[in-house]
């Protein structure tokens, strides 16, 4: 696995060096395999990989660095193939760009019988390092498909390349999907030169002083991290061991200082780029005119450029660090979540409001605040709130060591308002860029009262067991968002057929009479759907009973096997987001029925959730009213027990039934 391959681990277990456009495999005569290669292939393999589909035998990198802390890597690796499943973990590869040169990339399949197999020009192909419609980049993958990759062999790869000039520190993925037999970084100082690491999830491992200046860190034994057939966990990369190399200036000790000096560097990259134009100043002038407080000034600024500023991705070199100045990304009108960042910063400036850049992940987890890195995808903005702010709408918010008072917003998420984050933020770490003050921040998880559903559903049930019935849903902030977000990107047939599926989960045979969403574009509004619905067979006759379930529509119930298993879990159990869930059903009875029975009533109270439902009847209407409530984003694998008895009680109440009988 190479260094610093965050976004490809994932998708393909390889041997990952920086790479350029130079030739990449063999030409012409085969050459032998290297004698590295062989002694790594006559590795046994160890009992603890007997259930794996391939086990990396050896993994072993050398970084030199020169006294102008320039740096050459190098990697050697060699896995087993141990089940055809496992093929996919022989296909090395490579990323390049226009900062990265290689020196060379080479590999062989060594067959469980001797046989040797170089990879040839022919077995290697380049791509786009994400394929996504939305971006233009540089960065490129050079994939490997090995020769004769079969059960039982051994496939070797090795590279070397120059690493981006402007870096000065890697990251060392530890932790696979599969086993490490053996696995090992080596640091080649120049005289004078030194080092800073830092270690996540992993009890950190002293080098070895192999010569001047050489530091050699060595792990035996890795196992493997596989979430197949686990549900609810954060994610992988959230969870994996790694290590992060420092040389030259970011060589500093101490996790703060470490923060602090990814912060300063961030800030010398982006330097005047928020630098507000006469143009958008302008622009900001006209958005915040009249505005009669705080919020609607920050809102009137993050929807413009949350509606004027597609998404869209150019990389080109320094290009995948460093934003675009604010006047291209105001005059383009495109821009990646840096360069987003980068007009808003520049806009509220021209409004007098200060930001910073806030450096994050897509997933919360990844950015660990004990291991400073470089590691995460994503950036966002850190807005500074005059002292004494008390707006209840400004909730994404924390204050600093210093006494700064930040909101966070994300200027790519087009459905979340100011004042909002969605859940996968909630509780995630990153890093303030603010000069000396840079420092490592976790964002809020927000109180339930953030997001969630309110339903109401008046119904009548025919004795013919059929219903129908009217139900007004409104859903606000995350559960808004995510709505509008597939309203997006739906065609009326979809949202249509959606709504269907939906529905059926809980009503077999539904037919839909009408739907209507409105306050759609209004991202600072609760989202309001109406629907108009009838199932045929609703209500069960037992002789001259009717058998009908108080709770109409939807489930909170999750699956999540190995907790309602009972089987010990190693890993936090993810909840989502923060939210209330509210429904409130009537159901009108037919002529000639009472009812006889309704379910008992449920109520439980953790300190991450809560649930309560009950029924009741009042004349001929029996009435069904529930709230779910989530506190976390996650729990401690220590208490799984307290979540199954949670969704214990949900799956039991959502099954209740009534007894109705006649008169």
């Amino acid at each position: 696995m190479g260094l610093g391959a965050r976004e490809s681990f994932l998708l393909v277990l390889a041997c990952c060096a920086v790479a350029g456009a130079l030739p990449a495999g063999a030409r012409g005569k085969a050459q032998p395999a290297p004698q590295w290669a062989l002694d790594a292939s006559k590795t046994p393999t160890p009992a603890s990989a007997k259930d794996a589909a391939a086990v990396v035998l050896l993994d072993q990198y050398v970084i030199t660095v020169d006294d102008q802390n320039h740096a050459v890597e190098r990697e050697q690796y060699a896995v087993r193939i141990l089940e055809p499943e496992g093929r996919k973990y022989g296909h090395c590869l490579a990323e390049y760009d226009t900062d990265e040169k290689l020196h060379y990339f080479r590999s062989w399949t060594i067959a469980a019988d001797g046989r040797q197999f170089q990879a040839m020009e022919t077995d290697f192909t380049d791509e786009g390092e994400w394929g996504d419609q939305d971006m233009q980049s540089s960065e490129k993958i050079r994939i490997l498909n090995p020769p004769g990759g079969d059960p039982g062999s051994v496939v070797v790869c090795e590279t070397e390349g120059e690493l981006r000039p402007y870096m000065s520190s890697e990251e060392w993925q530890i932790q696979l999907p599969i086993p490490v037999v053996d696995e090992s970084l080596e640091l080649d100082l120049p005289p004078g030169g030194h080092y800073a690491d830092s270690w996540s999830r992993y009890a950190a491992v002293k080098p070895m002083e192999t010569g001047a200046g050489q530091l050699r860190w060595e792990i035996k034994d890795m196992p493997a991290l596989d979430l197949e057939n686990l549900y609810a966990t954060p994610p992988w990369e959230a969870l994996a061991a790694r290590m992060s190399v420092k040389w030259g200036d970011s060589a500093v000790k101490g996790a703060d200082s470490q923060w602090r000096e990814i912060g300063e560097w961030m800030d010398g990259l982006e330097a005047h780029r928020t630098d507000p134009t006469p143009e958008i100043a302008a622009e900001a002038g006209q958005l915040t005119a009249g505005a009669p407080d705080l919020y609607t000034k920050l809102a009137r600024i993050t929807e413009y450029i949350q509606n004027n500023v597609r998404y869209f991705i150019v990389i080109h070199g320094i290009g995948g660090f460093q934003a675009h100045y604010a006047g291209e990304v105001y005059r383009n009108r495109y821009g990646d979540c840096k360069d987003k960042t980068t007009l808003l910063i520049s806009m509220l400036q021209a409004a007098g409001v200060k930001a910073y850049y806030f450096h994050v992940d897509s997933e919360r987890g990844v950015i660990d605040p004990a291991a400073p890195s470089i590691v995460g995808n994503h950036m966002i903005t850190a807005i500074e709130l005059p002292p004494g702010t008390t707006d209840p709408r400004l909730m994404a918010r924390v204050t600093t060591a210093e006494g700064k008072n930040l909101l966070f917003f994300d200027p790519t998420d087009e459905e979340t308002p100011v004042g909002l984050i969605r859940g996968e933020l909630q509780g995630a770490w990153g890093n303030l860029a603010d000069g000396a003050a840079s420092q490592a921040l976790q964002m809020p998880v927000l109180a339930p009262a953030s997001a969630g559903l309110e339903r109401k559903g008046t119904f009548v049930l025919g004795a013919d067991g059929s219903l129908t019935g009217t139900v007004a849903a409104t859903y606000s902030g995350g559960d808004a968002a995510s709505r509008r977000g597939t309203l997006k990107e739906a065609d009326a047939k979809e949202v249509r057929e959606g709504l269907e599926r939906s529905l059926g989960d809980s009503l077999p045979g539904l037919t839909l009479a009408g739907f209507e969403y409105r306050d759609r574009s209004s991202i600072d509004r609760p989202l309001a759907l109406e629907i108009q619905l009838s199932v045929p067979d609703y209500a069960h006759g037992a002789g001259t009973l009717l058998l009908v379930r108080p709770r109409v529509m939807g489930s909170y119930a999750r699956s999540v096997p190995d907790v309602m298993d009972g089987k010990a879990r190693r890993y936090p159990i993810e909840l989502g987001h923060p939210g209330r869930w509210h429904d409130s059903f009537d159901i009108a009875l037919p002529a000639g029925y009472t009812v006889d029975e309704t379910p008992d009533p449920v109520a439980i109270e953790l300190p991450f959730a809560s649930y309560s439902a009950s029924s009741s009847v009042k004349g001929n209407v029996l009435h069904y009213e529930r709230e779910y409530m989530v506190r976390q984003v996650e729990i401690p694998a220590s208490q799984a027990d307290g979540f199954r008895r949670l969704e214990d009680m949900i799956l039991e109440d959502e099954k209740g039934m009534a007894v109705l009988k006649k008169r």
